[in-house]
């Protein structure tokens, strides 16, 4: 009884995101052209979470026709099944004759059976961070529609993204989608337009936490860690090296136990039972994922070091550790909200870009890796944590900045759009004892100007 409350307490939480109220990936369902048994269409995936992107193995994309329609021909994407095709005859037989059938994008290395704007390997980036490539199409001839010539609507529309946790609208008529011709002087409308949005909720996703936040600061030496048991609790061998963690995707576990710790902690027995749902099923199922072993068991974890206090800017480290033994993070992206962004900042080593912030007070900035640099978050060995880092320069606010009460550390956290685990507030960095302020100390940068100056008339006479 104690999961179930705590579970529904934070359920509208998690179905609405206040840094992205507006986030969803649309599916857009367009009839461009009508044929003597039925019609062609364009179908579009468009991502428009401002930092939540699609990651390998990418999209699957699921509908259950109204009738008795198939998918005769495909290009751009394939349905993953072909089903029972036996009432047809002929050279040339449908792609896919199932009722519900299953989309999978293809890769970019296709050549063949490609249309415009596909196979980005079922990716696709966040709306922020790359719009050329946050969306993907496919293009498809339906026959077999029975007494409506432009058809019905297809049913029950699913979408793995790649995993589990979204939930998508019925695919309703809008206004036909607009599209120019003769260098813009021509408006064509499509024929006919259904469309869907799917909005994604972690509660549905029904996860393990992905990452962790840990602090610290140059006026205490002491390192506020990430909460043990943030992502899991692992052996209690404390010499061993590499530990097993629960699949990132929940239906592998469909017989994970689960016992209530304490409200920031949990212990997950996992049995490797394969979903018997092929729309659950990735080629990353089928391996097990092997971490280092940490307090916290968290594959990623986010550090935020406040490193210096000038008279009218401030420095933050910014280090992102992986500590995956055997999976790399492409593309991947770290939100960070706190007041501090509200001014301007400049970063050094990451891309960046501030986010509406819809009322809120803090500000929020977006980073991601440069390409050919550091794009891809490597993996760790045994020797080494794979990890990537940035110093960020903030100016100040001077009624607003302060060192006390933790106003240095961020509010909120995301690692590739999935909430990290905070430390508690009473944990954070502290000044040192007697200490109510810590002004920034600049005459030691005044010294030495002066001993410089002192040098060079000795130098001079």
């Amino acid at each position: 009884m104690v999961l179930i409350a705590h579970r529904f307490s934070t359920f509208s939480a998690d179905c609405y995101d206040p840094l992205d109220p507006n986030g969803n990936i649309s599916v857009t369902f367009d009839i461009y052209q009508r044929t003597d048994n039925g019609y062609l269409a364009r179908v579009t995936l468009q991502n428009f979470y401002q930092y939540r992107h699609v990651d390998k193995p990418g999209w699957k994309l699921g509908w259950t026709w109204a009738n008795s329609e198939v998918i005769w021909s495909m290009s751009g994407a394939i349905a993953t099944d072909r089903g029972n095709c036996s009432s047809y005859s002929g050279s040339q037989m449908p792609h896919s004759c199932k009722k519900d059938p299953i989309i999978v994008d293809l890769s970019q290395e296709v050549s063949q059976n490609r249309s415009e704007h596909c196979c980005r390997g079922g990716l696709l980036s966040a709306w922020s961070i790359d719009r050329f490539n946050s969306f993907s199409s496919f293009e498809l001839e339906v026959r077999n529609l029975g007494q409506n010539p432009l058809g019905q609507a297809p049913n029950n529309l699913t979408l793995m993204a790649p995993g589990p946790g979204y939930t998508c609208s019925p695919l309703l008529d809008t206004d036909p989608t607009v599209s120019s011709d003769f260098g813009g002087l021509r408006q064509v409308p499509v024929l006919r337009t259904w469309k869907s949005t799917c909005a994604y909720s972690s509660f549905l996703a029904n996860t393990s936490p992905v990452c962790c936040v840990s602090l610290s600061s140059f006026y205490n030496p002491s390192i506020t860690s990430c909460r043990n048991c943030s992502c899991g609790c692992r052996e209690a061998d404390k010499s061993t090296a590499s530990c097993i963690r629960c699949s990132s995707i929940a239906h592998i576990c469909v017989h994970a136990v689960t016992f209530i710790l304490s409200p920031y902690s949990y212990l997950c027995a996992c049995y490797l039972t394969r979903p018997s749902d092929p729309l659950t099923r990735s080629n990353e199922d089928n391996t097990i994922e092997i971490i280092e072993c940490t307090d916290h068991m968290c594959p990623v974890r986010v550090h935020w070091h406040f490193k210096n206090n000038y008279m009218n800017q401030w420095r933050v480290k910014l280090t992102i550790s992986n500590y995956y033994y055997d999976r790399n993070y492409s593309n991947w992206n770290v939100l960070v909200q706190h007041p501090g962004f509200a001014q301007k900042a400049t970063t050094y080593s990451f891309n960046s870009t501030k986010l509406p912030t819809f009322g809120l007070q803090d500000g929020v900035s977006l980073f991601w890796g440069i390409d050919y640099y550091n794009s891809e978050l490597l993996h760790s060995d045994k020797d080494r944590v794979g990890l990537v880092t940035t110093e960020i320069l903030m100016d100040k606010d001077p009624n607003s900045f302060t060192v006390r009460n933790g106003w240095a550390f961020p509010r909120r956290i995301y690692f590739n759009g999935e909430n990290c685990e905070m430390p508690l507030p009473d944990t954070f960095p502290t000044l040192p004892n007697g200490s109510s302020s810590l002004r920034p100390t600049y005459c030691g940068f005044s010294l030495l100007l002066i001993l410089l100056f002192l040098a060079l008339l000795l130098l001079w006479f």
